[in-house]
């Protein structure tokens, strides 16, 4: 990881709407952007879907590779998601 990542690390996080439905983002701060989550502030999706859970963070380093990290986990089955959810890594949840 880069001297900059270090001081300022990137997360990936999933929560958990009140409907089921899994909600995937990036941040430098995980409990910050949660909290702007819950008070309808950021995402329109999870507008009126509270209440929210965060269920997955990983640090993932810079925000080039926190982005390729959304994107790829946006992209997977929900099983998959679920998957990464229960096992903490998002080791084997890559698309093949």
């Amino acid at each position: 990881m880069e001297k900059a990542d270090v001081q300022n690390p990137w997360y990936l996080y999933i929560v958990k709407c009140r409907d089921g439905s899994l909600y995937t983002g990036i941040t430098t701060d995980v409990k910050r952007r949660l909290a702007e989550h819950r008070e309808n502030r950021g995402a329109k999706y999870l507008r009126g879907r509270g209440p929210l859970s965060l269920v997955f963070k990983e640090m993932v380093g810079s925000h080039t590779t926190a982005l390729k990290a959304e994107r790829r986990v946006k992209r997977l089955p929900r099983y998959k998601k679920e998957q990464l959810i229960r096992t903490g890594s998002r080791d084997g949840t890559q698309e093949s």
